[in-house]
């Protein structure tokens, strides 16, 4: 059997003889004849030049198509009959395509690519103010503006609490739940008053902190996911996220009704959340899931609700800065994060693995070498709220840190950390220190730990390093080498020593830009996205993404154990036909359009199963880490009295330029429609 690819085609197209034609027309009533090949080529032309003569083969919709069920299709083009077929798969890991007997549908058209520049232009037409919610690792904190007053973000409001010398213009990731599990507080006050609890009654209060990277790091995140709190008890995540957005939203409609003098309504706001750019989609879909259940936006108007990559908005908050007299328009400037059109990612972003969360790993590793593992361990869980209070001394003194410091900077010990340890080892704080042979650490009579510079810049040095070290790479890549400006945003990039070693690195590369209020970058410019979305015109699909098929078996090509016969004819299953690739750019807007109608004419479900793999070199959908993802499903019942052509169309839009992807399948006929986001949560 012959193949030939379509030139600049998406599908294998195959010349199919006479002989199978009868015999996949007839469902194997007539068993296949083997043919001589210069019979079986004169049969094929006869029957392509008697296909393109009668009535029922002359359809303009006639285009190289899929087989998503049993029956057949063939069709005629340059004298040659093609054949393509497809199933809807229903698992990853089993071959749904196993029985021919399942309803499906077939393509009519083949993919192409939609600009659908007006799709978002309108949508924050009907909101009177855009408010952004930056859900940090260590710190959060919300801005907005007026629609009618783009140009002015108000920054919120200044927390209650705070720490000497700390800007209170974010409040600590942090949240208390009563014993009953019900919500209590959020940061400042959350960390004020469990610092407050009697150490007994501490231990039955809920307490997290520094929770968002949970969703990066769990593989399999689901609805279920669980959080565990400073007394070490399990709580839902969804719940703890849905809280703390529940907490942001109050706070900002009573600040934006207090400015206005009049009761501000949730359905007047657009609300923007920021998350890494490192996060998966599971992750990215697990905040918006937790938005809807804290009541910001819900399925129906999902519009109301924009997630926002961090290293996206700082780029656009970075564009927008007064810097004409220092940058050219034509020049190429960097930011820590993802790119728009005249901006390159840097691939990393604050709150991220390189984030100020490797400098507390350091310094716990550090408490482990001096007074023991065992023991750090259980005084987390013995004295959860002395922990948190050591945590809080070791960040103002973290601030602190810088090239030029000679100083030594002093750790306050909480008392009942000296007092357990003395418990829990048999000698003091002090001893300890001496036997640990950590000479750059020492003991101060006032109860602190005192540690030199030289000891507070080691802690740093770890991240630091994977920070330069990952630039480095990025510099080396076609697109990066031209880079003029370097700009470092993000809450991480106020430290000293990290913007010395990223000035000492590529200083002589590339200017180095630290704007100003760089804790806030991501946070302004996540306000400036939810104003206008579409000022980010092209994206890169982080993911290959496409649908279960059958194919025609050909010997030597696809592997024996997907061979499937039905009625005489020879299937390959489960292969993974890809409608984009993993690191194809899409711009905003574009839209993957293919049009299907029923195997059957009685069908009445239409179902397309959408898969996905973080690789690009996907054959089949039993591949390792390939996940289903979405399901497509059209219910036609109830239009049995609706006149509906022969031939049924159902047309479907993929949409991939935006940071979530989103499918619509329509019912031309009856102008029916369903929209599904892929979803990486429940399958």
């Amino acid at each position: 059997m012959a193949q030939r690819e379509r030139p600049g085609g998406d599908w294998e197209e195959r010349s199919i003889s006479f002989g199978q034609v009868l015999n996949t027309k007839c469902k194997g009533v007539l068993e296949q004849m083997p043919l001589p090949s210069w019979l079986e080529l004169g049969l094929a032309h006869f029957m392509s030049q008697l296909c393109r003569g009668h009535s029922a083969w002359r359809s303009k919709n006639m285009q190289p198509s899929f087989l998503l069920s049993g029956s057949a299709h063939a069709t005629s083009k340059e004298g040659t009959l093609f054949f393509l077929s497809e199933t809807a798969p229903t698992s990853a890991y089993s071959s749904p395509a196993r029985s021919l007997g399942d309803t499906g549908i077939t393509p009519l058209s083949p993919s192409h690519i939609v600009n659908d520049t007006d799709s978002n232009v309108s949508e924050q037409q009907s909101f009177l103010v855009v408010v952004a919610i930056d859900f940090g690792t260590t710190s959060s904190g919300y801005a907005y503006s007026f629609t009618k007053e783009p140009e002015c973000i108000h920054v919120m409001r200044r927390w209650e609490g705070g720490d000497p010398g700390v800007s209170n213009q974010k409040t600590p990731t942090t949240i208390l739940l009563t014993p009953e599990r019900t919500f209590h507080s959020f940061g400042y006050a959350a960390r004020d008053f469990y610092h407050d609890l009697d150490p007994n009654e501490a231990k039955q209060w809920l307490y997290l902190e520094k929770f968002k990277m949970k969703l990066h790091t769990t593989g399999d995140l689901t609805m279920d996911t669980d959080l565990t709190a400073a007394n070490g008890k399990k709580v839902k995540a969804l719940e703890i996220f849905a809280y703390a957005l529940q907490y942001f939203k109050e706070q900002a409609l009573k600040e934006l009704s207090d400015q206005a003098g009049s009761e501000f309504e949730n359905s007047d706001v657009r609300w923007v959340i920021t998350v890494p750019a490192i996060w998966k989609q599971p992750a990215k879909q697990f905040m918006r899931q937790a938005a809807y259940q804290a009541g910001l936006a819900s399925p129906e108007n999902s519009e109301q609700l924009i997630i926002a990559l961090e290293p996206e908005a700082a780029s656009i908050y970075c564009r927008k800065l007064r810097l004409h007299q220092m940058i050219e328009l034509s020049s190429k400037a960097a930011v820590n994060g993802y790119s728009g059109s005249d901006t390159v990612g840097a691939g990393f972003t604050q709150g991220g693995p390189y984030g100020s969360l490797g400098v507390d790993y350091e310094f716990e590793k550090l408490l482990c070498k001096i007074f023991g593992e065992d023991f750090i361990e259980q005084f987390k869980i013995k004295r959860p709220a002395a922990w948190v209070d050591l945590m809080i001394a070791f960040e103002s003194r973290k601030r602190a840190a810088a090239p030029d410091r000679t100083n030594p900077l002093n750790i306050t010990l909480p008392f009942s950390f000296i007092d357990y340890y003395k418990k829990f080892r048999g000698h003091s704080v002090e001893h300890a220190l001496r036997k640990s042979n950590v000479d750059f650490v020492k003991w101060s009579s006032q109860g602190m730990l005192r540690m030199s510079p030289d000891a507070m810049n080691a802690l740093f040095k770890p991240t630091i390093d994977s920070i330069i070290e990952h630039l480095r790479d990025l510099f080396q890549k076609p697109e990066v080498s031209t880079v003029k400006f370097l700009f470092l945003v993000g809450g991480f990039a106020e430290a000293p020593l990290l913007q010395q070693a990223v000035q000492a690195a590529f200083g002589d590369k590339c200017r180095i830009i630290i704007p100003q209020d760089v804790g806030l970058t991501i946070l302004k410019g996540a306000v400036l996205f939810g104003l206008d979305p579409a000022v980010i015109k092209v994206r890169r699909s982080p993911l290959t993404y496409g649908v279960g098929v059958l194919n025609r078996y050909m010997e030597g090509k696809h592997p024996p154990e997907k061979l499937l016969v039905k009625d005489g004819t020879r299937w390959c299953t489960d292969v993974f036909d890809k409608f984009i690739s993993a690191d194809q750019s899409v711009a905003l807007g574009e839209l993957v359009k293919r049009s299907y109608t029923p195997a059957k004419p009685s069908q009445l479900v239409i179902v397309i199963n959408i898969y996905s793999s973080e690789h690009d070199d996907v054959s089949f959908i039993t591949d390792p880490g390939v996940k289903k993802c979405g399901t497509l499903r059209l219910d036609l019942t109830g239009t049995s009295g609706t006149a509906v052509p022969a031939r049924r169309e159902i047309q479907t839009l993929m949409q991939f330029g935006d940071t979530e992807i989103k499918a619509t399948a329509i019912d031309i006929a009856t102008s029916k429609s369903v929209k599904v986001g892929i979803d990486f949560l429940n399958y």
